[in-house]
């Protein structure tokens, strides 16, 4: 009960000689240093937004506009339209501050006009699919179109330099094919598995279903087609994995090995502390947008909306459906050891800890000599059993108290990782020791990587990493 009592920031108690205050003034400044470094982050995602949506016009370029729109009124010339006298008839008086008011809304309007055109300039100039056709062989020249098209796209994206989420709003939407090609395309798929006779009858099904249902599913995704900039992704994810009642472990989460020919340190501790912070350093990239996004010769970019999923996120199971649930924040990971788990705090003083205070929290989790709680042991098995047999234990055994708490401590973690108490092998010599290592990530002993994370961080007890990541 110590730590409970050293926690608290505030009590008061009443005695015969009145009431008595107590103020734990460290707490109350972690308190307040945490409620800052909030308002902080809101501020900056707000920032970061707005200058993602009026992309590729950079922000600071609404103040030149203002100032043109002024300069323009107050010289005595007037505008198309007439614009600021139609504003000014609408305001209460023709003073300077009101004409100064009337230019800025002008201004903005015109701003956000030009804006809006480069962007909708951009997302027609990307729908262009010519140049994946192009030759890529040593002489070949590239067509005038594709040349001309190259040139466009880097003139309307050369205004600012994108950040991660920038070209979100400029991406085309996912063309939605007729119903004949689409049959067309999967019988050229099946016709080498297949002999005459079943492929006959495939494709005599395929007739079928092109004049028949096929013809009211078809409006139904065209009108979802209108309606979404991706008509497939949303279904895809909620019927191909969420709806899936099989468990995750080994029917769906995938793994990543360590860079096999190297090998930078044995020291556990010390190799799981670089990882940790190279992770919370990407993560925080992510969360400032400062990762450029991905482009395909250099040009092309990609949707870069998975990058937010990465940390702070994870699966929660359901009897019918999961779902996915993504934290905007998290201020520690968890770290599960010999069947124990470990809540990690990664921020001290309004700040990331560096590699040696993350390592010295390793060191102590690795010398913790105490036995595991009942239960606590196999824990993470729930995770790797059927959806419907871990939403009914979740429900029964998770819903309030201790288990509650405990639970969304795991659920609410950066990320997790494992320390295994076995060396992670590899021989060069012996091909069957990578299958091990791959074996060891994607299911190690079933319950010890939490399967519902976006991804487990695994280290082994001879340095090498790998990990264990959540499909969806």
């Amino acid at each position: 009960m110590a730590e409970a009592h050293s926690a608290v920031a505030f009590s008061f108690a009443i005695t015969h000689e009145g009431v008595n205050v107590d103020f734990d003034h460290e707490v109350l400044h972690l308190i307040w240093a945490s409620g800052v470094r909030s308002w902080k982050k809101r501020f900056a995602r707000f920032k970061n937004n707005v200058k993602c949506g009026v992309y590729p016009a950079p922000l600071h370029s609404l103040w030149p506009s203002i100032g043109v729109i002024s300069a323009v009124h107050f010289s005595g010339f007037s505008l198309p339209f007439h614009l600021i006298e139609r504003i000014l008839a609408h305001l209460p008086r023709d003073s300077l501050n009101w004409q100064i008011t009337a230019c800025s809304l002008v201004g903005m309007g015109t701003w956000l006009s030009v804006t809006f055109s480069l962007r909708y300039a951009l997302k027609l100039m990307l729908m262009y699919k010519g140049w994946m056709y192009e030759s890529r062989a040593r002489g070949s020249k590239i067509s005038l179109t594709t040349r001309v098209w190259s040139c466009a796209v880097k003139v309307l994206s050369a205004g600012s330099k994108p950040m991660l989420y920038s070209y979100q709003g400029s991406l085309p939407r996912l063309p939605l094919p007729s119903v004949h090609d689409t049959i067309q395309r999967f019988l050229r798929s099946v016709r080498p598995i297949m002999n005459d006779e079943e492929y006959e009858r495939v494709e005599r099904l395929g007739k079928d279903f092109e004049k028949g249902i096929a013809v009211k599913l078809q409006r139904y995704l065209i009108l979802k087609s209108w309606w979404s900039t991706n008509y497939v992704s949303d279904w895809w994810e909620e019927y191909v994995y969420l709806r899936g009642r099989s468990p995750l472990m080994v029917n769906s989460n995938f793994y990543g090995i360590d860079a096999i020919l190297m090998y930078p340190t044995k020291i556990q501790a010390a190799r799981a502390a670089s990882i940790i912070h190279a992770c919370l350093i990407y993560r925080r990239l992510i969360e400032r947008q400062e990762l450029e996004p991905i482009l395909i010769q250099n040009l092309v970019p990609l949707c870069s909306w998975q990058y937010e999923r990465v940390f702070n996120t994870t699966r929660v199971p359901g009897i019918e459906t999961d779902r996915i649930v993504h934290y905007s924040d998290s201020k520690h990971i968890v770290v599960i050891h010999k069947g124990k788990y470990y809540r990690v705090p990664i921020y001290a003083h309004r700040r990331l800890l560096k590699p040696c205070e993350i390592e010295v929290q390793m060191n102590q989790i690795l010398e913790d000599k105490s036995e595991p709680a009942p239960g606590e042991e196999r824990l993470a098995a729930l995770t790797a059993s059927d959806r419907v047999t871990w939403a009914q234990a979740r429900q029964t055994y998770f819903a309030r108290g201790l288990n509650r708490t405990s639970l969304d401590t795991i659920e609410r973690a950066a990320f997790i990782v494992s320390l295994d108490d076995f060396p992670y092998d590899f021989n060069e010599n012996e091909p069957g020791s990578l299958d091990k290592y791959g074996r060891i990530l994607l299911h190690g002993k079933g319950c010890d990587r939490w399967f519902d994370k976006s991804f487990t961080l695994c280290v082994g007890s001879n340095g090498r990493i790998g990990f264990n990541a959540e499909h969806s």
